[in-house]
């Protein structure tokens, strides 16, 4: 079973659909398709350069694209909810345990509240997820000035994760318009992510760094 045929499960589809719909009623930013697209395709990007073998990879990019189907139940533990809708979804296709048990565990991580990042397919995720900082999350204008989390995505112009194998450093790096969102108030709701990813890359023997507008933070 592949990366492609986990995207063409219908499933798999209404699964994310209604979870995003139910973060969008919540009034969070975009958590769909090219959240979880993006995601998939990055921690399989990470993992891929590291030299890691190719299903490793694959599975980085399956759990990459499920992490977030948890939503469907509730925001609250996610992560946790996500993890068992995967096992699920996975068992159903025939995946063999070892694989499962993989992906669950990666899924059941991502979260930066009780989250760990245990083996290398959940800190790749773990970095993908919480890189993905960009405008084009928020939903609405109108909402920036109110919420401090739209305020601070919609502050972010470019976000790029950049690796340099033979440094052996992952440098997320921040384009942010200041005139919508300060830095502090980045670190304000994000703070405990950036952390978080310093341990991620750690697990995958990198040394994580954030750039915002050109000045290195951590």
């Amino acid at each position: 079973m592949t990366y492609e045929e986990v995207r063409r499960d219908e499933a798999v589809r209404v699964y994310i659909t209604q979870a995003d719909a139910s973060m969008k009623a919540l009034g969070f930013t975009e958590h769909s398709f090219p959240h979880v697209t993006r995601v998939a395709e990055l921690a399989g990007s990470i993992l891929q350069k590291l030299g890691y073998p190719e299903r490793t990879v694959e599975l980085a990019k399956i759990a990459g694209y499920l992490h977030d189907i948890g939503n469907i139940v509730n925001r609250v533990d996610h992560s946790q909810s996500g993890a068992v809708m995967a096992f699920r979804i996975l068992d159903r296709m025939n995946f063999p345990p070892e694989e499962i048990a993989t992906i669950v565990t990666a899924i059941g991580n991502h979260d930066e509240g009780n989250g760990v990042p245990v083996n290398a397919v959940a800190a790749a995720l773990f970095l993908a997820d919480k890189s993905d900082v960009r405008r084009s999350r928020v939903r609405s204008k109108d909402s920036v000035a109110q919420d401090i989390h739209d305020r601070v995505n919609y502050s972010v112009t470019e976000s790029q994760l950049v690796m340099d194998v033979e440094k052996h450093t992952i440098d997320l790096k921040l384009t942010v318009d200041t005139q919508v969102s300060s830095v502090m108030e980045y670190f304000e709701i994000f703070m405990k992510r950036m952390l978080l990813c310093v341990q991620a890359a750690k697990r995958l023997e990198q040394t994580f760094h954030l750039t915002i507008n050109g000045q290195s933070l951590i």
